[in-house]
């Protein structure tokens, strides 16, 4: 996915620039989302590691 100026430049890349980007919704028990986030991650990374944990009852 390419950016646009403004958060290109917020990242300290180019406009154009390739960037690995992640929409994560995390749901409670009964079904409801609880949680969402947006990531953006530069493509200038070789390697990413994403990882959360989760406490299940």
């Amino acid at each position: 996915m390419p950016l646009t100026c403004r958060p290109a430049h917020l990242l300290g890349i180019g406009a154009g620039d390739l960037v690995l980007f992640i929409e994560r919704t995390s749901y409670g028990t009964g079904g409801r989302p609880v949680e969402t986030a947006d990531i953006v991650v530069p493509d200038m990374r070789r390697a990413l590691v994403y990882e959360f944990g989760i406490d299940r009852p």
